[in-house]
């Protein structure tokens, strides 16, 4: 196991100096990975590291301890959180049992009870870990995977194998409830080649289904069963809004088996459907949501809707090898491209069949790509207008003229996809930097805000907008608001106050804060400093 992470948290950096130098933090296992002087940023810092530990005074500006702590605990649960303060906060700090603070240190601070503190957290955090990665309890785990008539009827609802009138009937025999009213399957891949030492992948596998079964089952009413080597959830929805929510879940998910159990996982998120009989599509989409993770990255939860919007993602029923082929067109290289291509002229052997089934393997082909283009809102002009005359047009070519019509049209199709989807990707980060623009002086403006005027999901539209901006959402409204900040100190007369307010801050105190760290100075001084450069 790596160090454990630690974050410090004092209004007084000399407070947090003095813990820094008295404590050899190397030799008790642990790295500081930087400090914070008021819980806003140690919140963002949170957000940004999730460090195992984080200690910090009680009472700070802008957000105190206390708050800090409700805060960590409601998003990070697992990680451990110390007081360290003065003996007269220390009885009022006591009554906050309701945290599980891991202990109450008094300021000022002795370097022997530091030690003991975190020489006792070492071992927790040690045992912890320990049990999750123990090859015994991972057995055990595996051994209590659901009873096996259960998991048999999930993978026959998502094969579509269950015929509509028998399923009252089956979640009668086997105790199940589906409420409902809305599905989504959920694909869990854990890599088999990213492994900790001396961890079975198997084993490995089975643990994140048992912490997936712990994390996200209860809240989404989900049934879990493994299912071609991957966990499979079917995870039941109030409403298709609540799919953005569930995305994100799934993405701390992710994150958190990385930390805790060393698992490399993404998780596809299938389309919303309002009747059992549709979820062999969504299990479907769920599937091709977890093939993207060569685009946008392993330990993240990947959303087909949110990837390709407004696009269909039912599935076109072709034969394997045009699923290859599409697929290829979707996420593939040009070269990728061309071989499919020629594997599904090889594979359909169009010389050694008879002139009656090359005809009905043109007209398939034909139909195929008619399909793609419409469900992918691709225009071009001979699957627009008379498809007969196409069909004529390709039975009359030779087998080379037909491979070099077959890879250009694939080729053509690729570029309109990535096309689309770039436009796609920059048109909603573009919506929500006018949004900014427009709403800056609003106190409630939130990435949370923003996603749910967008309709996707917080992890997936915060990867987009750092890819297309270099800089995270916060970062970026931040950054506006402190320009707007410094062209209304120089071009107006208005207190520092009131420019608070116009961009969004009701914490006069925390505007200066904020100000100064961006450029350096006060707002007073920087008024100052640029009116004596104009005279």
């Amino acid at each position: 196991m790596d160090k454990y992470t630690i974050l410090l948290v004092d209004d007084e950096e000399e407070v947090i100096q003095a813990i820094m130098k008295k404590i050899n933090w190397q030799t008790l296992g642990f790295s500081v990975i930087g400090y914070a002087c008021n819980g806003v940023k140690a919140f963002e810092m949170v957000e940004e590291f999730q460090p195992d530990v984080i200690m910090t005074d009680i009472r700070m500006p802008y957000m105190d301890g206390l708050e800090l702590s409700n805060r960590i605990k409601a998003e990070y649960p697992a990680a451990k959180i110390l007081f360290f303060t003065g003996f007269d906060e220390f009885e009022y700090a006591k009554e906050a049992v309701h945290l599980e603070v891991e202990e109450y240190v008094l300021k000022p601070i002795n370097s022997a009870e530091l030690t003991d503190v975190f020489t006792k957290l070492k071992s927790k955090l040690d045992q912890e870990i320990s049990e999750k990665r123990n090859v015994e309890i991972l057995q055990k785990y595996y051994m209590e995977s659901l009873p096996l008539l259960q998991a048999d009827f999930y993978a026959a609802l998502i094969e579509g194998r269950v015929p509509k009138e028998e399923i009252p009937g089956y979640l009668l025999d086997y105790q199940l409830d589906f409420p409902g009213p809305y599905f989504s399957c959920l694909v869990i891949h854990t890599s088999s080649s990213q492994v900790p030492e001396q961890i079975n992948p198997m084993l490995l596998s089975t643990s994140v289904h048992k912490q997936a079964e712990e994390h996200l089952k209860e809240k989404w009413k989900a049934k879990c069963f493994s299912y071609l080597g991957n966990t499979i959830l079917i995870t039941q929805l109030k409403s298709k809004s609540e799919i953005s929510e569930l995305t994100d879940d799934c993405d701390r998910f992710c994150k958190y088996a990385r930390r805790m159990i060393g698992a490399v996982v993404t998780i596809g998120i299938g389309q919303a459907c309002a009747d059992m009989m549709e979820l062999p599509q969504s299990y479907g989409s769920a599937r091709e949501a977890v093939s993207y993770r060569g685009i946008y990255g392993v330990c993240k939860a990947i959303n087909l809707e949110e990837i390709a919007p407004q696009k269909s993602v039912r599935r076109n029923g072709l034969e394997d090898e045009l699923s290859a082929l599409f697929k290829k067109i979707r996420l593939g290289s040009e070269e990728e491209v061309r071989e499919a291509a020629g594997q599904y002229l090889e594979h359909t052997s169009f010389p050694q069949k008879s002139l009656e089934q090359y005809y009905i393997d043109m007209m398939e082909l034909i139909s195929a790509f008619y399909r793609f283009a419409v469900n992918n809102d691709i225009t071009m002009d001979e699957f627009s207008g008379d498809i007969r005359r196409l069909y004529s047009r390709l039975l009359d070519m030779e087998p080379d003229a037909l491979r070099e019509w077959l890879i250009d049209k694939c080729l053509a199709f690729r570029k309109t996809i990535i096309s689309d989807r770039n436009s796609s990707t920059k048109s909603f980060v573009q919506r929500a930097q006018e949004y900014v623009h427009n709403n800056y002086e609003n106190e409630e403006l939130s990435l949370d805000c923003v996603c749910e005027l967008l309709g996707v999901s917080n992890s997936y539209f915060s990867t987009i907008f750092k890819k297309e901006t270099g800089s995270s959402f916060i970062s970026y409204l931040t950054d506006y608001r402190m320009d707007r900040a410094s062209c209304l100190l120089i071009e107006t007369n208005e207190k520092s106050y009131m420019i608070a307010k116009k961009v969004g801050y009701t914490d006069p105190n925390y505007f200066s804060y904020v100000f100064k760290r961006r450029f350096g100075v006060s707002p007073s001084k920087y008024r100052t400093e640029h009116s004596e450069r104009e005279s």
